[in-house]
This record gives C-alpha cells, sequence and structure tokens, in this order.
C-alpha cells in the first residue's frame, strides 16, 4: 500500500485537480455580517498553500429570507458578500488551488437561541418528526427558492470559481424535503417514496445546471443521518439509494459528497459479494457518478465529540489508501484536521507522519 494514491491527478469537465484531498465544509461563523473579509480569504489560502487538491468553503446561503440559523454565516448574495467572496477565490487561486463555495439554505434548523428576522421555513413547518417550528413553504416560496439557488450558481461561475457544492444533507432545507420525518407535504413536493421527495432537489439541480452550463462541475452533498437524528436513513436497501441519488445524477449532479460519521464502516451488510462498501462506493456503484467520501479522516474520534470540546488524536491512513486503490471512490474530504493544521496534506505526501498533529477543538473559534 501506498500514499501515492491521494496524488494522483483528477479530472471532470472543467476541474483539474492535482491530487485528491478536499477540505471538507465546516461551518465557521466568523464572516461580519455575513461578508467574508480578508482574515477568512487568508483562511482559505493557507489550506491551497498546504496543498489541499480542492477546497469546499463552509455553507454559504442563498437570497432568502432566514436561510441561516447563526450569526456570521457567510451570505451568498449581495454586492457585498460576492465581492468578499471573490477576494477568497482570488485569494485561492494566486495560491494555485481550486476552490467551491458551498451554497446553502438552513431551513428550519437552529443554533442555540439566535433567530433570523424572518420566520424560518421547511417543508412542513418541521424542525423534526412531531417538532413544529416556522412555517409551511407554499410553492411561490419554493419556486423562489429554487430560483435562489440558480443565482447563487451564476454568481459562483461569474466569480471564477472552480466548481460549486450544494448542501442537501445533514438535515437542512433540502435534506428536510428527502426526510419522511420532516416532509409531511402532499403536493408534488412530497411522497411516500424518497424519489418523490427527492423532486426538490432535482428541480434545483436542474435550474443551477441550466445557470451554469454542462461543463461546470457540480457537486452535491448528501447524508443518511440528521443533525436531528443521527440514526436516521433515507436508503435502508440499495435499491432505496439508487431510487434516491440516481435522479439526482441524471438531473445534472457530476459529483456526489456521501457524508458519514466514519468513512470506514460499511453502508449495508454485504450484498452480492460487496462487502464492506461505504456510503460513497455504494453511491457511485449505484449511480456512476464520481463520489467524494468523508468521515473521521486521520483522526480517532468523530465530529460529534468536537461539539463537547474534546479533541482528536491521530489515526493511521492505510485503510483510506486501500479504499482509494481498488477505486470504491474518487475523492477524500478532511474536515478537522485541516483545521489544526493547514499544512497536513503536504505532510502526508512528504512522509512526514511524525509530524502529523491531531485536531485541537479551541481551533474551532479562530481562523488559523
Amino acid at each position: 500500500m501506498s500514499d501515492n494514491i491521494l496524488f494522483t491527478p483528477f479530472a471532470l469537465k472543467g476541474l483539474q485537480l492535482p491530487n485528491r484531498i478536499v477540505m471538507a465544509p465546516m461551518t465557521r461563523g466568523m464572516a461580519k455580517e455575513g461578508i467574508p473579509g480578508p482574515e477568512n480569504a487568508e483562511y482559505y489560502r493557507r489550506r491551497a498553500q498546504g496543498n489541499v487538491g480542492l477546497i469546499l468553503t463552509e455553507g454559504t446561503v442563498v437570497n432568502r429570507p432566514a436561510s441561516r440559523n447563526m450569526a456570521g454565516i457567510p451570505f451568498f448574495h449581495g454586492d457585498a458578500a460576492l465581492a468578499g467572496w471573490q477576494g477568497v477565490a482570488d485569494a485561492v487561486h494566486a495560491a494555485g488551488g481550486k476552490i467551491g463555495p458551498q451554497i446553502w439554505h438552513t431551513g428550519s434548523t437552529r443554533t442555540g437561541e439566535w433567530e433570523p428576522d424572518a420566520p424560518v421555513e421547511s417543508p412542513s413547518g418541521l424542525l423534526g418528526p412531531d417538532a413544529p417550528r416556522g412555517v409551511v413553504m407554499t410553492e411561490e416560496d419554493i419556486a423562489d427558492t429554487v430560483a435562489a439557488f440558480a443565482q447563487a450558481a451564476a454568481d459562483a461561475k461569474r466569480l471564477g470559481f472552480d466548481t460549486l457544492e450544494l448542501h442537501g444533507a445533514h438535515g437542512y432545507l433540502i435534506d428536510q424535503f428527502f426526510w419522511p420525518g420532516t416532509n409531511k407535504r402532499t403536493d408534488a413536493f412530497g411522497g411516500a417514496t424518497i424519489r418523490e421527495r427527492s423532486r426538490f432537489a432535482a428541480e434545483i439541480v436542474r435550474a443551477v445546471r441550466a445557470a451554469v452550463g454542462p461543463d461546470f462541475p457540480l457537486i452535491l452533498r448528501v447524508s443518511q443521518w440528521k443533525q436531528q437524528d443521527y440514526k436516521a436513513r433515507l436508503a435502508t436497501s440499495p435499491q432505496e439509494m439508487t431510487e434516491w441519488l440516481a435522479p439526482l445524477v441524471d438531473a445534472g449532479v457530476d459529483i456526489l459528497h456521501c457524508s458519514q460519521r466514519r468513512f470506514w464502516e460499511p453502508e449495508f451488510p454485504e450484498i452480492d459479494g460487496e462487502q464492506g462498501l461505504n456510503f460513497a462506493g455504494w453511491a457511485k456503484k449505484l449511480t456512476g457518478a464520481a463520489t467524494i467520501s468523508v468521515g473521521s479522516v486521520g483522526l480517532t474520534s468523530d465530529f460529534f465529540a468536537a461539539f463537547g470540546g474534546e479533541g482528536s488524536g491521530t489515526a493511521a491512513l492505510d485503510n483510506l489508501y486501500t479504499r482509494m486503490e481498488r477505486d470504491e471512490f474518487d475523492l477524500i474530504a478532511v474536515g478537522r484536521v485541516l483545521l489544526s493544521d493547514a499544512h497536513w496534506a503536504e505532510k502526508v505526501q512528504s512522509g512526514q507522519t511524525a509530524s502529523l498533529r491531531g485536531f485541537n477543538a479551541a481551533d474551532l473559534a479562530v481562523l488559523a
């Protein structure tokens, strides 16, 4: 086994990456008045300088009245915020990196006691099963939200980003349409099957694809788990996963970013001899799309411990090398270790394993 597989090029449409390492999107909440500034640009530039193949930014929200759930989350609309993002993209490109914004709407979720100025919106006015919060989106709200995602995508391309990611995971708005626990609609955006509940996401993908054209690479982040219920599952079988993800790939998604807590865990029991495939592995097998895997790479504990202020030690990468060498997935996203060490990727490439650092929870509070 070798770490060389991590440092082979990857190409898809107009996206040309020098290696397979992706900086995972991580909410920082440090954009004053929603506008990225020089300190945000420098934060991302350091990771590009540290040889990260592709940087995906923290979630940045579309132009809806209550699209974010925490002060300090950046906007991806308005002249000032877009000028700030231009500065971020330029800084990363000047360091030789590639970058895409993660486009977001937080739905009815909340963080602490902070509240937006307008009521939060969601498919059925629910935060989770039997947990009312906010307002039910009308069909006009849905159409306006689809248009807001498309405008953000057009702006991302205009600003010179290399790709973009739609956040359709973790119990936020798009995921709230997927999940029967939060989507009780009886119109065309609801339904008993995951394919029916995927219509909202598919319409966003089609609108985004129309806005950016056929050659701009489009990533969609998806997850089984929700912050409202870590044990939630949208697909309990490969057939259900195909019904969920294949229509989204058909609508225009190029890369599925498959979020799980621990990348080495199998998504299903052994089926048809495919023992041990993780979420990204199954998504690639079933849809033919390229995939990004993620989940506690290089660390001894998953990210939920970080919410309680816990750090994490380093872990070996042998399992990652094995899975990538057998082509289970195409790219690997790394989160917390890059918060604590902007040069993690170049250390791995040069074999400086003794100098690899784990995750220090104090790093969540700074843009280092």
